[in-house]
Order: C-alpha cells, then sequence, then structure tokens
C-alpha cells in the first residue's frame, strides 16, 4: 500500500474493504478474480490475543505494510472479546488474518486424541467471532499436533474437526472461509499425513488447505541443498493449496530469507501459495522482526511485560534481519494465473496411506470418529528383535517441535514393524 494510504491505517474514516480469499483446486483466488500469494507473520504478541488492542494494531500494522506483509497468523484469541478495531485497521492495511480454532484448553491431543462437544463449541465461538470479517483468509483447526509416527492415530480426529467445522460453518451459511491444518515438517509424517488429510474423494472431510511449519532453509544455502527440492516434489499438483505457515531459521544467522526467492520463484510458485514467517515479536527463541524494548529479566514485572519481554509499544525492526526480508519481499511480486483462466481438474487425486509406511498408523479411508468418541490402542506386544529395533534405530534422530529447529532436514528412520499391528477401536466419552 502506497504511503498516500497510511492515514487509513492510523485511523481516518474512509470506507475500505479487502476482497474475500477462496480456495479452488491447489490455488487462492480473491473475489476479484487474482491469485493470492501470502507473505505473512507468525502474530502473537500476548499469549490470550493480540488482536483486541486497537492502538496497538495500527503501530504494528503500519510496519507490516512497510514491510511488505498482506497476512498474520494469530494462535490464539478470546472469542468473547472485541476485535473491531484491529480487524479494521489490518484490513486498511490490506493484510488477512488466518486464526487458530483451538485454544489452549481445547487442541486435539497427540496421544490421547478425543472430539467432544466440548471442543467443537469452543472452535465454533471463534468462527463466530470472525467471520464477519471480510479479510479473514482461513482457519486452522490444529497446529502441529502430530510430531512422530506413534502419533497418526490422532489424524481421524484431525479430519473430523474440520469436517464438523465446515458443516457448522455452511450450516450458519458463512462464507466459505477455508478450513485447513498447519503440521510440523516431520520427514517420516509429511507425506502420509498430507495425503491423509486430502484423501478419499469426500470433499467435507478434507482440509481446504494444508500448511507446513518448516525450517529446512538455513541460511546460507541453495534450493537443491535446503531441502525444499523434496518438498516440491510432494506438492506437485497437491489437491489444495499448501503453504508455509511458519518458516526462517535463524541459525546460524543473521536470516537472509533466501527460501522466498525458492517459494515464490519458478521451482515452487505454480504449487505453493507462499508463506509465513515466524515471527513478529523477539522473544528468547530470536526469531523476532521487532522489539518493543530491551530484554528485561524473566522475573520482571510491569505493565505489558511478560517472560522478560515487553509486548507494547513503539514496534522497533530487528536488524538487519527486518531489513533482509523486506528487500526480498520488495522484488517478489507474483502474479499467478487468473480464476477465470484456472482449470482446477490438473490437480492430483491422493491415495489415502495405508498403515506400516514410516511406521504410519492409519490403515487407509478409516471411518472417522464422530463428536464424543476418543481412542484406545489394542496393540500386539512386539517380537524381541522389533523390540531391538526401536532401541537402536538406524540413521534415527529424535522428532523435534518446529520452534527449535536443527539447522537441516529432520528426517526420521527406523520405525519398528511392531507398530504395523496397531489397532483402532474409538469408544464413547461423555
Amino acid at each position: 500500500m502506497r504511503a498516500s494510504l497510511l492515514s487509513a491505517v492510523v485511523g481516518a474514516a474512509v470506507t475500505h474493504a479487502l476482497p474475500t480469499i477462496e480456495a479452488v483446486g491447489n490455488k487462492f483466488f480473491t473475489s476479484k478474480g487474482d491469485q493470492f500469494f501470502l507473505k505473512g507473520i507468525a502474530y502473537q504478541l500476548t499469549p490470550a490475543d493480540p488482536l483486541i488492542d486497537t492502538e496497538q494494531c495500527k503501530r504494528d500494522a503500519a510496519l507490516m505494510e512497510k514491510l511488505g506483509a498482506n497476512s498474520i497468523r494469530v494462535y490464539h484469541v478470546d472469542p468473547s472479546a472485541n476485535h473491531d478495531g484491529c480487524m479494521e485497521v489490518f484490513d486498511k492495511a490490506g493484510i488477512y488474518p488466518l486464526i487458530d480454532l483451538d485454544t489452549f484448553d481445547t487442541y486435539i491431543l497427540p496421544n490421547d486424541p478425543w472430539w467432544n462437544q466440548t471442543q467443537h463449541d469452543r472452535y465454533a465461538e471463534v468462527m463466530d467471532a470472525f467471520i464477519k470479517y471480510d479479510n479473514v483468509l482461513g482457519f486452522f483447526v490444529g497446529n502441529e499436533i502430530i510430531i512422530q509416527a506413534d502419533q497418526s492415530q490422532a489424524a481421524p480426529y484431525i479430519k473430523a474437526a474440520t469436517r464438523d467445522m465446515k458443516a457448522y460453518r455452511d450450516k450458519k451459511k458463512y462464507r466459505k472461509v477455508p478450513i485447513g491444518y498447519s503440521a510440523a515438517d516431520i520427514a517420516e509424517l509429511r507425506p502420509m499425513l498430507q495425503d491423509y488429510l486430502t484423501c478419499g474423494g469426500n470433499s467435507s472431510e478434507n482440509v481446504d488447505f494444508f500448511a507446513l511449519n518448516s525450517y529446512e532453509w538455513c541460511d546460507p544455502t541453495k534450493y537443491a541443498e535446503s531441502g525444499y527440492a523434496n518438498l516440491q516434489i510432494m506438492a506437485k499438483d497437491f489437491p489444495v493449496p499448501i503453504f508455509f505457515s511458519e518458516t526462517g531459521c535463524n541459525v546460524p544467522g543473521p536470516r537472509l530469507f533466501g527460501d522466498q526467492n525458492a517459494i515464490f520463484g519458478p521451482e515452487m510458485v505454480n504449487d505453493w501459495s507462499g508463506a509465513l514467517i515466524y515471527e513478529w515479536i523477539e522473544e528468547e527463541n530470536h526469531y523476532g522482526l521487532i522489539s518493543y524494548g530491551p530484554k528485561l529479566e524473566p522475573t520482571a514485572t510491569g505493565e505489558n511485560i511478560e517472560g522478560g519481554f515487553t509486548r507494547a509499544g513503539t514496534p522497533t525492526p530487528v536488524l538487519p534481519d527486518f531489513t533482509n526480508l523486506q528487500s526480498q519481499w520488495a522484488t517478489i511480486t507474483p502474479t499467478g494465473i487468473k480464476r477465470s483462466d484456472y482449470d482446477a481438474k490438473h490437480v492430483s487425486t491422493r491415495a489415502c496411506p495405508t498403515s506400516g509406511v514410516q511406521g504410519w498408523l492409519i490403515n487407509g479411508n478409516v471411518a472417522l470418529p464422530t463428536i464424543g468418541q476418543t481412542f484406545t490402542t489394542n496393540a500386539p506386544k512386539p517380537t524381541a528383535t522389533e523390540e531391538a529395533e526401536v532401541s537402536q534405530p538406524a540413521g534415527s534422530a529424535s522428532p523435534i517441535s518446529t520452534k527449535n529447529p536443527a539447522p537441516m532436514n529432520k528426517e526420521l528412520t527406523g520405525m519398528s514393524a511392531g507398530l504395523v499391528g496397531v489397532m483402532l477401536f474409538f469408544t464413547f466419552w461423555l
């Protein structure tokens, strides 16, 4: 947005509304028919809700606009709060929020998954609170729920949540805001999970988009060396839009954001819909693009201070990361394809993965749990050989959360064949 429009960002009374976004095939399109690519930021200033302080949103949105951002991701919100001010600010700045539907006490657990009425209703409350804003780009039903193969029994619950939230959206006659999932970039899980969430041929159950939290590209590196070439192979003609919901490795630093040229370049731009950089505020993990003041003692207290960091005020760029990203995005202007020229028939149809592949537990297109069902297992005891394979897997690495990425690709191998025999049973949880 040009500088002449900055007054709109800081509160001038103008009439403005961004075009809405829809998912068609493996692309996002605006209601004006233009393809949409995300150039966004993870934005969670406070644990509870960063979208209730309008004045803070004005300060942040103005700087995001200078950075070149067009989208943000917010992980936790309070559906009972008033978000009108912040949502209007971001709308005027040309920024589309993506909102996570789960809350601290309603997310789906990986080892003991369930999907019940309480979760459904809390997710629905978040949707109700944000559906009225035209600049809402999408909703996430979960974030990194599964980070290792023996947690893949939670995958049907992710899909069940998707099914029920899409049904709720449609029953309420809401705009068809895309609903999807944000996955950890775990090599042994990635192909099975992304295929499972889009397989079976029933669009009412499948995610509308699939997003990946990936820290494989650590500057300085190149496309072929970073791991992105492998990601692209699995994303080719993907059935729904796929994008990076977190990226921006900070090892060894500073961050050069060279991956943005790859994501928006000829190797990937036809299949990927952009990226969200982790993250806006500087915290202990040193991923921040801005700060609101110097680091404080972890025990420090005061207004807008939490965890040793000030979380409100005038945003100051963290250099050189901020300007490095700004420079990258300034040269990236993908145009894509017009909605009227796009034929979604060319996208692939993914088969449902079978159990046993890299330790994946779900065998094909299993029936999804209904509301009120929880998970139990009946796994046969592994043989002595299988136990040895588990205790000393060849070439294995411990799965990690992508919040603490190592510099290079995390490949997990050597899962025991004993996991293949796990049988799924759903029992009612009241």
